[in-house]
This record gives structure tokens, C-alpha cells and sequence, in this order.
């Protein structure tokens, strides 16, 4: 399975702002510092926000920080929300798969996606910044 670019923004600008302590880096710092487009991370930390993942200020002082919804979140579900509940395969697409009505294929594509986000609900954001990565993340950073 592979991730939307979006999912694995949210995943990494959230991780990244777990390490940030008492810094709030802006978007477009994170953005830098995650090698994306700018437009890409804003649409990214909207939806976080609108998550209440972060909380996002203008202007002179502000920037982002974790919320502690956001630090404790199951991986899980986020990658759920952000990929939607939708099947791996399109069957029944602009051009319906002929085997639609008898495919063992799609009940088993469907239980592996399942065991996929199961094996991540357990780990939270937290989870995800413990060395070696939490110390990685900031030594990427574009602030002094």
C-alpha cells in the first residue's frame, strides 16, 4: 500500500512539531524543512488544524504547535482519515471489473488494508519522535 503525498506530509509535520519544544515554526519553515512545496504544507496544516491535530497562529510571534490531541494521536487513525475508507482497487470504476460479483480478491485486498492501519493504531505521534528519529527531525531543521 502506498501512502498519499498528504498523508505523509501530515505525518511528518506533526512528528516535526512534536520536536519543536518551544519553538512555533511557521508553515512555510516546515515546509522547508520537509523539502514540499509551500502550497502543499498549508493545505496540509489546514486540515491538521481543522483536525484539531495543531493550532496555527498569524503573524508576528506565531507559527504552529502540537496540540495534545495531536501528540497523542493513533497513527492509525490518521492515516485513515487522510487516505479515506476507500477500496486499495477500484472495481466498480469507469470500467466495472468483469469478476465483480464472484472476486475473492477484493475481501482480501480489504482485510490487508485493515491489518495495515491495525498494525499503526497502537503508535501515537509520540511514539513516533523517540530516538533515533525525534533527534533527527531536529537536526533537519531550518532554524538556528
Amino acid at each position: 500500500m502506498r501512502l498519499l503525498r498528504s498523508t505523509d506530509l501530515a505525518l511528518r509535520v506533526l512528528m516535526r512539531l512534536a520536536v519543536a519544544g518551544d519553538s512555533t515554526p511557521t508553515t512555510r519553515e516546515v515546509a522547508a524543512d520537509m523539502d514540499v512545496p509551500y502550497t502543499h504544507a498549508a493545505k496540509v496544516v489546514a486540515e491538521l488544524q481543522h483536525l484539531e491535530m495543531l493550532d496555527a497562529r498569524r503573524g508576528r510571534g506565531g507559527g504552529l504547535t502540537l496540540t495534545e490531541a495531536g501528540r497523542t494521536a493513533s497513527v492509525g487513525a490518521l492515516v485513515r482519515t487522510f487516505e479515506g475508507d476507500g477500496d486499495v482497487v477500484d472495481c466498480e470504476g469507469a470500467s466495472p471489473c468483469p469478476l465483480h460479483s464472484a472476486c475473492r480478491l477484493r475481501g482480501a485486498l480489504r482485510r490487508a488494508q485493515e491489518a495495515f492501519f491495525a498494525s499503526l493504531d497502537p503508535l501515537t505521534v509520540g511514539d513516533m519522535v523517540a530516538a533515533p528519529t525525534g533527534p533527527l527531525l531536529l537536526g533537519i531543521s531550518s532554524r538556528p
